[in-house]
């Protein structure tokens, strides 16, 4: 605001330069207080001669008049009589009047003159002289104000005052000044103007506004907000996905931009028709999804606007957003082929501009195996697998042998030829020439494209004539002791199988001295030699579609071992000799069970006998004299019995001198558990240092114990037994010999206690000796041999209760040996071959096949076909 002289008076005009309005001020050069009297007594005054006010606000005035005035006016400084208004009040009384300026405004300053008039028509006034300056006003800032990014920003800043302000800008708590801020510049109208504004740029401005000659200053915080366009990425533009394989595709856009975009995602289906369309308002939270059809009316909430889903055929759409990095997400569930296409991912919009990107999906069909069926092929013929498969891109097909991990694909073919691989259009056929057993099993059929894989299987089973397992074709046995001669077949499919003897057929019920016992490619011939007769030649036959094989058995007649040879005797003391000795030549056919060791005293006429440990060519004699001269034979004992003894050797023990006797030796130990918690130690008398023992002390304990547990035993046992023991846990066990001179060298001894066994069958048989198990067999084995001849005696009339009943039993009825189980193990001994010792030659059985013609004769000749 600025004085200028006025137009029409000899005072002042103030003038805005903002505004159209002046106000002209009278020179002031009358005394105070303002009086005018034209009489003595006439009197009027004004409680204030010159005010200042600012604009808004008010003010009264009180005129008193002294003397007897009858009216009361004022007037305004255009001259006109005041009347009451809303902004302007009048309270007359007879003497006194008060002018009350509500809310004043520019146009209110001036001159107001109060003027009175009395009875006579005289009249007297006074004035006062009303000043209005404009404060510091900002009108109608707006805050925020919004620019987009880039362009150039103007923030608005509108202050009033009378005189004009001082305006400053600030940002950040520091000025805003030109040659700090090169792309700020403050306008002559005081805004502020921000070159190519950036997000960097938002923030507050204030705007500070200040009329030095008052000290009056003010300011506004403006809050600058700086839209940024959206802008799209998307990882990934290219989507892959498999139809009616319940799969999901989520497309994924990231949005930025300022204030958050409104996304849209639309597509169009293979039809070419738009299927929906989504709005997501821009948000920063994620809400689970509401399922509608498609068929219904789309509402999108606003106010949430997080998700929204609905199905279209059998897939089902749905949309997100995600605070991390505004993601919005469109995701299809249950993919069908149809589903394929073009899908504009989120045009995304806001104040500031929009942004769309296109994202594409392409809808394969997973490779499918149709067709893949098991083959049947009979060795040495040609056998043809094929598998089809469909599938978009339609697939390549490999095969993998499962034996070896062998590939083959589309034109290979093995190195031998046997192996080879056509295919087209979907379809595979893998062909295999000259089929052999080892190409029976697993076939894998893979149908493979670059969008996934499809695997079947299938199985290639071969049909081959039967083959014979072993080559033990010699088996021992003499008259009365019975022998399993077991054929074992491995065939495809099962092979029939029977035996013949000579030209006749042993039947399945056997006859009086064998029997047959038949399981799934085992058959297994039962022979009690009665006489010569019974031994020789038998012959297997194994038969299935596919072909015949023959094999042939010899039932040789065992004997007794011969004679062991080379004995040699050794550490010999006074009461004990050991006796070394070589196995013979020949054991009959039968293994020997063991070794009979005989001595006795030269003169003497009573043999006694020792055993040896299994079949062990050391044997310790011990209880001898001193001093005695003894002879020594040894005789081999197999099933058929005890051979010729060897050569006889005499030895002599040492004598005991007085001044020799001392202290014996140590035991030898050998060990073996026993029933339960207890273990069994064998203890072999040593030299006793001419003197007899007396006891040998045993102390035993754990290895992870130092106390050590003593137990007596008495000199003339042979073995001690330690119980309870405890389960897996390892012994120490340190043994003495005592005789009336004193105490042996120790010998030490470790065995160790296995786990706690689990109760089985097993287990509770383990409790019996080996005769006792025989024994049982025996028992059950004659209990149903009779059951059966009752049985045949009733039903049959036959059998051996039959044979009874007649007075003639020359011809011998063959017994049923139904249901008999084989015995595992019996006459076991007997299966093994004959092995000479020094060169004999063993028998050589040929492989025979019989041939059985229309006329019932039976023909023999050699069979090359040994399996």
């Amino acid at each position: 605001m600025r004085l200028v002289p006025a137009a029409k008076t000899k005072g002042l005009a103030v003038t805005n330069p903002s505004s159209s309005f002046s106000v002209c001020f009278l020179p002031l050069y009358f005394p105070a207080p303002l009086l005018f009297s034209v009489t003595a007594t006439l009197q009027v005054s004004i409680s204030l001669n010159k005010v200042e006010l600012s604009v808004g606000e008010s003010k009264f005035f009180i005129c008193t008049a002294i003397g007897e005035p009858v009216r009361l006016e004022w007037y305004n400084p255009q001259g006109e009589r005041i009347v009451p208004s809303k902004r302007m009040a009048l309270h007359t009384e007879t003497s006194r009047s008060r002018l009350i300026i509500y809310n004043a405004i520019i146009e209110d300053a001036g001159i107001y003159r109060c003027q009175a008039t009395d009875a006579s028509g005289h009249t007297e006034e006074a004035s006062v002289v009303l000043e209005i300056y404009q404060r510091l006003t900002f009108r109608d800032v707006q805050s925020p104000q919004e620019f987009r990014h880039g362009e150039t920003a103007e923030v608005v800043c509108d202050v009033i005052s009378s005189p004009v302000p001082v305006v400053v800008w600030y940002y950040q708590d520091k000025e805003i000044t030109e040659e700090h801020h090169s792309r700020f510049q403050v306008l002559p109208n005081n805004n502020l103007q921000i070159h190519q504004v950036t997000k960097a740029d938002e923030g507050v401005y204030r705007c500070e506004a200040s009329v030095e000659a008052r000290g009056e200053i003010d300011f506004v915080d403006i809050a600058v907000v700086v839209n940024v366009p959206p802008v799209l990425s998307v990882s990934q533009q290219s989507f892959n996905a498999t139809a009616d394989y319940q799969e999901s595709v989520t497309f994924t856009c990231i949005t930025s931009g300022s204030p958050d975009p409104v996304v849209t995602w639309h597509s169009l289906l293979s039809s070419g028709k738009a299927f929906h369309e989504i709005v997501e308002p821009g948000c920063r939270d994620f809400l689970p999804f509401s399922r509608k059809s498609i068929s219904e009316e789309r509402k999108v909430d606003r106010d949430r606007g997080k998700g929204s889903s609905w199905s279209h055929r059998s897939s089902t759409f749905s949309t997100g957003w995600t605070g991390d990095g505004g993601r919005s997400m469109l995701t299809i569930r249950n993919i069908r082929q149809g589903d394929g296409g073009t899908y504009t991912c989120c045009k995304a919009t806001n104040k500031a501009g929009s942004q769309e990107r296109e994202l594409f999906l392409k809808v394969f069909v997973q490779p499918h195996i149709t067709q893949l069926k098991n083959v049947t092929a009979v060795e040495g013929s040609a056998a043809m697998i094929s598998c089809v498969a469909d599938g978009e891109p339609l697939p390549d097909i490999s095969w993998r042998r499962a034996s070896d991990g062998q590939t083959f694909v589309d034109g290979d073919k093995s190195q031998d030829g046997r192996f080879e691989v056509r295919g087209r259009h979907g379809k595979s056929v893998l062909t295999i020439s000259g089929v052999r057993l080892s190409d029976l099993g697993r076939f894998d059929c893979e149908a493979l494209s670059r969008i996934g894989g499809h695997q079947k299987s299938m199985f290639l089973d071969i049909e081959y004539i039967p083959k014979f397992l072993t080559n033990h074709t010699i088996y021992y046995s003499w008259e009365g002791n019975p022998v399993n001669i077991s054929c074992d077949v491995m065939s495809n499919p099962p092979a029939t199988m029977l035996w013949r003897r000579e030209r006749f057929t042993i039947s399945a019920e056997g006859t009086a001295n064998t029997r047959v016992h038949s399981a799934e490619g085992k058959s297994v011939l039962e022979v009690t030699p009665m006489s010569d007769r019974d031994f020789g030649r038998y012959n297997c036959t194994a038969r299935n579609n596919i072909g015949v094989r023959y094999q042939e058995f010899i039932l040789a007649q065992a004997d007794v071992p011969s004679n062991p040879y080379s004995v040699r005797l050794s550490a010999v003391s006074q009461r004990l000799a050991t006796v070394t000795f070589m196995k013979p030549d020949s054991h009959g056919g039968v293994p020997i069970s063991y070794y009979l060791v005989q001595y006795k005293e030269v003169g003497s006429q009573d043999w006694r006998d020792v055993k040896s440990h299994s079949v062990q060519t050391t044997v310790v004699l011990t209880g001898l004299e001193p001093n005695t001269t003894y002879e020594v034979r040894v005789a081999a004992v197999n099933g058929k019995g005890q051979g010729e003894f060897s050569h006889t050797e005499t030895f002599q023990t040492l004598p005991i001198r007085e001044s020799e006797s001392r202290v014996g030796s140590p035991p030898a130990v050998h060990g073996q558990r026993g029933m339960g918690k207890a273990y069994r130690l064998g203890l072999v008398k040593q030299d006793d240092g001419g003197m007899p023992i007396v006891e040998y002390i045993v102390k035993y304990k754990t290895d992870k114990e130092e106390q050590w547990m003593t137990k007596l035993v008495p000199g003339a046992n042979d073995f001690a037994m330690l119980q309870p023991l405890q389960w897996n846990t390892r012994y120490e066990v340190e043994i003495t010999a005592r005789n009336v001179k004193g105490l042996s060298e120790p010998t030490f001894y470790q065995f160790f206690m296995p786990q706690k066994p689990d109760i089985t069958a097993e287990s509770l048989f383990s409790g019996l000796g080996l005769g006792a198990v025989v024994g049982l067999g025996l028992g059950a084995l004659l209990l149903l041999l009779v059951l059966v001849d009752v049985s045949c005696f009733f039903l049959r009339h036959c059998g051996l209760l039959m044979c009874i009943t007649r007075t003639l039993c020359s011809k011998k009825t063959a017994t049923s040996g139904k249901g008999k189980e084989i015995e595992e193990g019996k006459a076991a001994y007997l299966k093994l071959p004959l092995k000479e010792e020094n060169g004999k030659e063993s028998l050589k059985p040929d492989t025979i096949e019989i041939k059985v013609h229309s006329d019932n004769s039976i023909h023999t000749k050699p069979d090359d076909s040994k399996a």
